[in-house]
This record gives C-alpha cells, structure tokens and sequence, in this order.
C-alpha cells in the first residue's frame, strides 16, 4: 500500500465532516448523529510557534535592555587585557616634577655692527678664545670715512671761529683798559695844571678863560671815565656769558668729532669681553649692513640650564625654588610670563660647583621640587588624568566584572604618582589607561 500524505489525510477528513450535514439538510426530522461524529485536532506548524517565541523574547529582551540603560547609564565591552588597572595604595608623595633643561652659556654678549661695510679682514674663526679688546674682524665704509672727514672739517671750522670770537673779546677787553689807562692819565694831568692855574688866575698870570677851559677838560675826562667804567663792566658781563656759552660748544662739537671718529673706530669689531667666539660667519668681501649680527660671545665654563615647563604648574613655580641634576643642585633664576604652546620657560643656575663635561645645547634632566613629602593616597600617574582632568576615574567592583565610572578629587602629581584627596578607598582598583575611546560610558563590563 501506498504512504497517505499529511495533505490527503486533510481532504479526507473534510470530505468526511461535510457528508452528515448533507444527509442531515435532506431528512424531515432531526436525528441524533452523536455517536457518528468524531472530533478531529487542528494541527500546528512547529516552525511557526518557535518563530513567534522567538520574537517575543527579542522583543522582551530589547526593550529590558532599554530599561537597565536608562537607569544605568551607557555601558560598554572592553577587553580586560587591553586596560591597565592599577590599585590605590597608601604612600610617600614627593612633591616633585622632572624637567628637561637645555644647557645656555651664562652670559651671552652680541657682536652688532654698529656700523655696516665690507670686510676686509677676518682675524679669528668660530669657537676660538677671546681676551677683551681682541680684534675680530676689519670692515671699510667709504661713505663713513668721507663723513668722519668731513665733520673734522666742519668742527675743525666752527673751532676757529670761536677761537676768532674768543680773541677778539680779548682784544676789546684789553682796548678798554688802555682806554681807562689813558684817561686816568688827562684826569690826573689836568687836575695838577687846573690847580696851577688857579693861583695864577688871582694874580694875573693866566687869563681866566684859559682856567675855566682847562676845568672844562677835566669834568669832560671825569664823565668820559664813568662811561668808560660802565661799559667796561658791561662788556666784562657779557663776555663772561659769551665765552662759557662758546666753550660748552666747543666741546659739544669736540664730543661729536671725537663720535664720528669712535664710529669709524668701530670698523675694527673687537671683543668686548673675555669668552668663546660663537655664531660668526662672516667671508672676506660680504657686505654687512648696519646693526647686523656678526656672532656673540659667550662666557667661558660659565653655563645655566633653559627649560619649558607645563602651564599646569604655572601657579607653583617661584623664584628660588630647588632642582636636581645628580649630585648638583640648581635653582630657578629666572621666570619668563609668556606662554606658548601651553608651556612656559624658566632659567636655572648652579648651586655652587658646575658639571665640567656639559656643553652648549647639551640637554640634562632635572628633578624640580615643588613641595614637601607627604602621606597620602596614591594612584599611579596614568594617560586617564588627560581625557578626565582629574575629575573622575573607573573604578572596578569587588567581582571585577564591570568598572564603573565615580567622581573623584585628585591633587598633586609627579611622574610617578597623583595624589588622592577624596572619592577613593586603600584597596580599591582604578582603569588608569587612556579613556578616549569610552569618555561618554557610565560602565565598562570587563572582558576576556
């Protein structure tokens, strides 16, 4: 016998349900059919119902999901052994910065051409020693040459003429007195010849017109003397003012020629201290214009260190504050306002003895003090402290299955360590390795 498919037992069992209601329509009274009749079990497609349970769990599951994120917060997978966890300890927190400083000469003096020319001598090279007063190189300015002349002519002139002006008040001064001279002279003449003729006059011997003129002569020369007088001292007055007014010029002018002849001069370049000659790159022939730079000199085994500090720290840094360089100690020296590239530059100088194989450029790192040590809780310093600024961290739960995000209060840092001032426990385990690719998770389920 052949095998009946699931589709011809169903055309089967319809056929069978339809023919009683048949019979039944053609009969004139009702007749019972309950022992005929047999109930027959609609069958269920299995594929259909797991279909629909599956997608009621999804559904469940989803919306369950939503729910445990909204209370929660975001969440995220991560590989346990692509973080680093790192526990809060209880420790010494040393108060301190490294710092890379590069190594400057001390004091640097800069060889300028205060006048521009040409060279024409180079008598020392880069780098060599000099003594002050040492000449470095010969320049030549044609123009300058003619200018300095020139201006020894013009002084020259001006010097004359006051030398002219100068004698000729001499002149006036001695005219004057040979003139007071020669009057006191008649004065005393014809007071002796206006005495004589007065006895005369009473006997005869001399008219008296002869008497009244000569007393005319006399009151003439007494009044010629007072005007004298009066313009002598005038003239004296204002000679005085005159000959110290020409002598200030005098040396004005004297100054400016002894300038222009300092400036030509200075065609010589010398060494204006004792130090290494560096920077100097000059060729016989070059053309130096005026003010340029033809090198420096630098103070010998005489060095401090020059280093950028990050801006974090500005508010910390003072004068005087201690740095180490194996056994040399420093000191900050100097600090410079200006911040560039979120750094700012500070100077150190040596405590005492120099290191005696450091050079110009040479780069030494430093351990910069900023405070005392201190007791405290401490974490390992971590790319973390970047992305969070310190505010908050991951902290991993006691099953360390998740690490969840807390708010904390962080100090200090150094290199090695930040310090703990509040939201963490000794014990605890904090994620301390960069956070920018979870910055916006609440909670980090820790896988393998």
């Amino acid at each position: 016998m052949g095998t009946i498919t699931p589709m011809e037992q169903t055309t089967k069992a319809k056929k069978e349900i339809k023919m009683p209601a048949k019979k039944a329509s053609n009969s004139s009274k009702a007749v019972s059919g309950a022992g005929m009749d047999r109930k027959v079990t609609r069958q269920q497609k299995p594929l259909m119902k797991w279909s629909g349970i599956t997608a009621l769990v999804l559904v469940i599951g989803y919306f369950g999901n939503q729910m445990i994120e909204a209370t929660a917060g975001r969440s995220l997978t991560v590989d346990q052994n692509r973080i680093v966890v790192s526990t809060v300890t209880l420790g010494t927190f040393e108060d301190f910065i490294p710092v890379r400083g590069r190594v400057t000469p001390a004091k640097t003096v800069y060889l300028d051409a205060i006048e521009g020319g040409r060279v024409e001598r180079i008598l020392v090279e880069d780098g060599s020693d000099l003594s002050r007063g040492d000449l470095i190189v010969e320049l030549s300015n044609a123009s300058l040459q003619l200018n300095v002349l020139g201006n020894e002519a013009r002084v020259a002139e001006q010097l004359n003429n006051m030398r002219s002006i100068e004698l000729s008040l001499e002149q006036n001064r001695l005219q004057h007195k040979r003139n007071l001279v020669d009057i006191n002279y008649q004065i005393k003449m014809l007071t002796r010849q206006l005495a004589r003729e007065q006895q005369l006059v009473s006997s005869g011997s001399v008219a008296q017109t002869k008497f009244e003129d000569t007393r005319d002569t006399l009151d003439w020369y007494k009044n010629r003397l007072t005007l004298t007088l009066e313009s002598q001292a005038s003239d004296t007055r204002m000679q005085t003012e005159q000959l110290s007014f020409l002598k200030d010029t005098s040396e004005r002018l004297e100054g400016n020629l002894a300038i222009s002849r300092k400036n030509l001069e200075n065609m010589n370049v010398r060494a204006p201290v004792n130090g290494k000659l560096s920077g100097f790159n000059v060729e016989v022939g070059q053309s130096i214009g005026r003010g340029e730079r033809l090198g420096q000199i630098d103070t010998p085994n005489d060095y401090k260190l020059t280093a950028n500090i990050d801006e974090f720290y500005l508010g910390r840094v003072t004068l005087g504050q201690k740095a180490q360089f194996d056994d040399y100690q420093l000191v900050i020296s100097k600090i410079y306002p200006q911040v560039q590239n979120g750094q700012f530059e500070v100077d150190f100088k040596f405590v005492g003895e120099q290191p005696s194989g450091i050079r110009r450029g040479q780069t030494i790192q430093t351990k910069l003090t900023l405070g005392d040590e201190t007791k405290a809780l401490l974490i390992p310093n971590g790319a973390f402290f970047q992305d969070t600024g310190g505010n908050w961290i991951f902290v991993v739960t006691s099953d360390k299955s998740q690490a969840v995000k807390r708010t904390v209060r962080l100090g200090r840092r150094n290199s090695r360590f930040i310090e703990v001032l509040d939201g963490l426990e000794q014990g605890e385990q904090v994620v301390t390795s960069p956070y920018s690719s979870y910055q916006d998770m609440e909670r980090l389920n820790l896988g393998n």
